[in-house]
């Protein structure tokens, strides 16, 4: 259909950003379900985008072999310095994934494999729709799964109070290490699928406000569930375009409707809890 046509040639790299940010902040929600306040998944992104836009472009491999590999080499990298930084917690961690996240950025900045501060350009579209719903909609299976299983109940105790979780036996460390891990690779195979629709990617795409932006997204959504995540994702890239046509003074909206939700809504958008009260209160009304 013609109207088809052109509303997707005008807004499907919204559609696309859609999906992978959902992925973005189910990657740290992943890491903050285990009580870890981790800055690096831009930068486990940005490893990932490099990495899978370097395979096609240079090798001549398959499109799903870059995804793999631009999901397994961040994996690698967070084993390498998650032993030593989750040791720490809070803002200390923070701090430490971010000083990780600008190393990553000036590395980056400075090889010529990279492209150096101009980046990698005319990186090959082999990113469809439906290659971010079924990643997407996998990543909310395995998840789903993992919040179900010992693995989910030992990052929820861990969460509560490590130094219980610690006397019930729970091995925290390596649980910490396994929630930043799928985290990273995560963010990583988003990356990845990002790189092959933007046609061009640069150092500067993973830098500390995309650390911060991914960060909101999940906080912004909600982190109780699966749902919060992806809502806010969705609704993050998705309010930029609302708000097109305030011009000048988007900006300042957007900053607006961020604040209003946090000091309203401090467990997100998704509150499962807050809902259900919200559902029984107008049942008791209508009753009444």
């Amino acid at each position: 259909m013609e109207w088809w046509d052109g509303f997707w040639a005008t807004y499907n790299t919204v559609v696309f950003s859609i999906g992978v940010n959902a992925m973005l902040a189910l990657s740290i929600y992943l890491t903050l379900s285990c009580g870890l306040l981790s800055l690096a998944n831009a930068a486990f992104m940005g490893i990932g985008a490099y990495t899978a836009a370097m395979i096609t472009m240079h090798s001549g491999l398959p499109f799903p072999v870059a995804l793999i590999a631009g999901g397994v080499l961040p994996a690698l990298v967070a084993v390498v310095i998650g032993i030593p930084t989750l040791r720490l917690s809070g803002v200390y961690l923070a701090m430490a994934t971010l000083g990780f996240g600008e190393v990553v950025r000036v590395i980056v900045l400075n090889l010529d494999i990279t492209g150096g501060p101009m980046g990698i350009n005319g990186i090959p579209q082999k990113t469809e729709w439906w290659h971010i719903l079924l990643i997407l909609l996998l990543t909310l299976y395995v998840l789903a799964r993992l919040r179900r299983s010992k693995v989910g109940r030992a990052f929820e105790a861990i969460k509560a109070d490590e130094v219980a979780a610690r006397l019930m036996g729970v091995n925290v460390p390596r649980y910490k290490l396994l929630a930043f891990v799928l985290g990273a690779v995560i963010a990583g195979v988003a990356g990845g699928l990002n790189a092959h629709y933007t046609f061009t990617i640069g150092a500067n795409n993973y830098a500390f406000e995309n650390a911060v932006d991914i960060l909101t997204m999940a906080v912004f959504g909600g982190t109780s569930n699966l749902v919060g995540p992806v809502l806010g994702g969705a609704v993050l890239t998705l309010l930029p375009e609302l708000l097109r046509g305030l011009n000048q003074y988007r900006l300042a909206v957007n900053g607006l409707i961020l604040i209003l939700v946090i000091l309203y809504l401090p467990k997100g958008m998704w509150d499962p809890r807050r809902i259900r009260t919200f559902w029984k209160r107008t049942k008791a009304g209508k009753i009444a």
